[in-house]
């Protein structure tokens, strides 16, 4: 026995939206709120989509206090900062980093940030020969469900008592990327 669907799945409309959905979503709450009732909501207004969908694409991307763009060498530093002693938990990030949605900054973690962190510090790899083990893409992407960083170099915090050491190379790794030259 499972929960009932929320919509005729046969008769909801998939994939991108349109700037005129979105602004017949936008503008209805702006009058109206949300009621409190995502379900009812689409049938209200006319849009065939499902209640999650105009759920998500409220929170993520229609809200009025959504940044949109790229982000600053300082948002970068806080969540860098932030996931080296959180781990992956995108909505305490993104409590940190007014306007940034934690869908946002997941996903800017995934594509970007991740990929810069791990040039730079193969950058410094090949500059400075040192005799501990550096940080490769394999350590980042061994990640435990709740985000701690597994695997030969890192081990999870809630199993390793020396996650303390574990965790300065990568922070070290971090903290190089973004000082100065």
């Amino acid at each position: 026995m499972g929960r009932a669907p929320c919509c005729d799945k046969a008769n909801v409309k998939k994939g991108p939206w349109s700037p005129e959905e979105d602004t017949k979503l936008k503008s209805y709450i702006e009058q109206h709120g949300t009621g409190g009732n995502w379900i009812a909501l689409p049938q209200k207004i006319g849009l065939k989509r499902c209640g999650k969908s105009c759920r998500l694409r409220w929170l993520n991307y229609l809200r009025p206090n959504i940044k949109h763009g790229g982000f600053s060498e300082e948002e970068d530093n806080i969540i860098c900062s932030l996931y080296i002693s959180i781990g992956s938990r995108w909505s305490i990030i993104a409590a940190q980093l007014p306007g940034r949605t934690d869908n946002d900054i997941k996903n800017y973690w995934n594509t970007r940030l991740k990929k810069k962190l791990l040039g730079k510090q193969r950058k410094d790899q090949q500059h400075t020969r040192r005799g501990s083990k550096q940080i490769t893409k394999r350590d980042i992407i061994n990640q435990d469900s709740r985000g701690s960083l597994i695997g030969p170099s890192f081990h999870s915090p809630y199993t390793c008592h020396h996650h303390h050491l574990c965790r300065s190379q990568f922070k070290e790794a971090s903290l190089s990327m973004t000082t100065p030259r």
